[in-house]
């Protein structure tokens, strides 16, 4: 499986932003996605993660409420729409599948990774 994320950019404080992750191959449907991030000087962290049938999601607490994962299998596409963005969401942004219909927010429980795609939220 090859992911490719984008969407990333320069918002504001309070602003909005939809991040996309293309899928390539037709097993798609067989892997829980997650996306992660990782921002200057510290550790990638776990955001939000959906279930292979895209049935079930599970998101951070620093970002539920204001961020939403979700997935067309039809398209091999996963996104993340961030609502109300703030300068700690500044970072780059990673989408990640893990074989299996279970979501996870462990970072070693992912067998592929995209490139990511940088946000960066200005106060």
């Amino acid at each position: 499986v090859q992911l490719q994320a984008s969407g990333g950019g320069l918002v504001q404080t309070g602003d909005s932003l939809r991040l996309s992750c293309a899928a390539s191959g037709r097993t798609f449907r067989s892997y829980a996605m997650g996306w992660f991030r990782q921002a200057p000087g510290k550790e990638r962290e776990f955001v939000a993660a959906i279930t292979s049938s895209g049935g079930s999601t599970y998101y951070a607490d620093s970002v539920n409420g204001r961020f939403s994962i979700s997935r067309d299998n039809a398209k091999n596409t996963v996104a993340l729409q961030m609502n109300n963005l703030k300068p700690e969401d500044t970072a780059v942004y990673y989408c990640a599948a893990r074989f299996g219909s279970s979501g996870s927010s462990r970072f070693s429980s992912y067998d592929y990774w995209g490139q990511g795609t940088e946000v960066t939220v200005s106060s």
